[in-house]
């Protein structure tokens, strides 16, 4: 069962506040790009402020809290999975936007802790679960949290 509307949308403000920390931060990188040529504007599908056409890096997203950067014109690119790219199975391509939503929701529950225990998990890798988490939540639409549920 669902929880009600009004539980929904308070928890949607306290994982926002608790995640403003890196939101902040966001902010300011995304900023910074703006005279270069980047945009923002609200996603209410990614749960983020999303700075798009950012004007440097490899390419591709990175989140902070409920901000989204991408160097792309949208998030609507399809990406390779971190298992795919590294030769471990046969993944479709997936929705950018949806992984890096699966990072909001992961900021937005662990807040100022994400960033340490993403690190923590390996980084920018294949072998990192919150990585994993956002493909499988990219593919499946479900399963964003990196640790498996207890049964």
């Amino acid at each position: 069962m669902r929880p009600p509307r009004w539980l929904r949308a308070l928890g949607f403000v306290l994982g926002v506040a608790w995640a403003s920390p890196w939101t902040l931060l966001g902010l300011f990188v995304g900023a910074a790009g703006l005279p270069a040529g980047a945009s923002a504007h609200f996603s209410r599908r990614d749960r983020a402020l999303v700075f798009r056409r950012w004007p440097w890096g490899p390419g591709g997203a990175i989140t902070f809290g409920n901000v989204i950067i991408a160097t792309g014109q949208d998030l609507d690119a399809d990406c390779i999975t971190y298992e795919h790219r590294a030769g471990w199975c046969a993944h479709p391509a997936v929705r950018l936007g949806d992984h890096e939503r699966a990072h909001v929701y992961q900021y937005m529950l662990l807040g100022p802790l994400f960033v340490p225990l993403y690190f923590l998990c390996g980084g920018v890798s294949v072998r990192n679960r919150f990585e994993r988490a956002a493909d499988r939540y990219a593919l499946h639409g479900h399963g964003w949290w990196p640790w498996p549920r207890a049964s």
